[in-house]
């Protein structure tokens, strides 16, 4: 049976100071939550305070990115290691921006899963069209082709313990959200892409994340659809209210 799974990703905002008092508040509002696992992703520079709050709850930490390297001489970088040590347990790879502002490639997103895996960290691997790809008709082409370059040299076993999180780019940040039907025939174009690499087993059990918008007005018709097992959360998860009832989701 495949997890349902909300992840809060705290992007660039929240001092130290305030990503605590957000954690705080989300540990006494979320510490019920049953049948949904919760992971939070703040800033790097907030990870060991938030987990202290967190790590006697059922919230799980989660990183925003890694460098694809164990260590060296790489100025300003965090490895794989640094962040398991301050006790993440996943972590973020392949985020659109990150993709759109950093320029990471497919190759790149592919070595930062193998050495996510290694050590014992759940990549939670995003993959997502822009506006001008949707608008071309290429939307399907380029997540299949991100999924299946992105994932190369990877084993089946080592398959099902990756999320996938499906992030339409134009619709993060901006307010609109994709349909319930589009998101939801994107997932299934993600399972069935899976299903050729892999098999049908690994389709069928892997948790796909729907994130572009998520609001705690539209997450329980999102979690309603077949193929959508939870949401990466941006905008939403800074406020304790807003993330908790999307964590509170009703099918």
């Amino acid at each position: 049976m495949r997890r349902n799974i909300i992840a809060g990703n705290w992007k660039m905002y929240k001092t130290t100071q305030e990503a605590v008092q957000l954690a705080e508040s989300l540990k006494k509002s979320i510490s019920l939550v049953q049948d949904v696992e919760v992971v939070v992703c703040p800033p790097s520079t907030s990870l060991l305070s938030v987990y202290e709050v967190i790590k006697d709850s059922p919230i799980k930490l989660g990183a925003q990115n890694i460098y694809p390297e164990k260590e060296g001489a790489y100025t300003g970088e965090i490895s794989p290691a640094m962040i398991k040590d301050v006790g993440c347990e996943f972590v973020i790879i392949g985020h659109s921006e990150r993709r759109k502002y950093f320029h990471e490639t497919d190759e790149l997103i592919n070595k930062k899963i193998k050495l996510a895996l290694s050590i014992g960290l759940t990549p939670i691997v995003c993959v997502g069209e822009t506006l001008e790809e949707r608008e071309k008709g290429v939307a399907e082409d380029t997540v299949i082709n991100q999924i299946t370059n992105g994932l190369v040299g990877i084993s089946q076993e080592d398959m099902l313990k990756i999320i996938i999180a499906y992030e339409p780019v134009w619709a993060i940040g901006t307010g609109k959200t994709a349909t319930p039907d589009v998101a939801d025939g994107m997932h299934l174009v993600i399972r069935t892409q899976l299903s050729k690499i892999y098999s049908s087993v690994v389709s069928d059990s892997i948790s796909i994340l729907y994130g572009g918008s998520v609001k705690p007005d539209n997450i329980d018709i999102l979690m309603s659809q077949e193929n959508i097992d939870g949401a990466l959360v941006g905008g939403a998860a800074l406020n304790s209210e807003s993330f908790s009832r999307i964590v509170q989701f009703k099918k």
